[in-house]
């Protein structure tokens, strides 16, 4: 998937967390609500500091190889995000 793909659905999707996180009438469900917001927030910021990093020196390929370690990692918060999120859908 595209870097640019990335960085707009953490946009999009801490745009719906953040509208529920408002919208939420107990301060338990504010909290959750901020909490997901922010954790889309912070993989938008880490996707974008990436993608400046590729565009400037993506040829590099000691960059490179950063550059796709980096990459993982950041999957690997996504798979272990989508992880707690199934718990908590079978948990209620």
């Amino acid at each position: 998937m595209p870097i640019e793909t990335q960085m707009a659905t953490c946009a999009e999707q801490y745009g719906k967390w953040k509208k529920m996180a408002l919208d939420a009438r107990t301060l338990p469900e504010v909290k959750q609500c901020l909490n997901k917001a922010l954790f889309w927030l912070e993989l938008q910021t880490a996707f974008v500091a990436l993608w400046s990093v590729e565009q400037i020196r993506g040829k590099d390929p000691a960059v490179k190889r950063q550059l796709i370690s980096a990459k993982a990692n950041l999957s690997k918060r996504l798979a272990d995000y989508a992880q707690k999120t199934l718990d908590e859908i079978n948990w209620k």
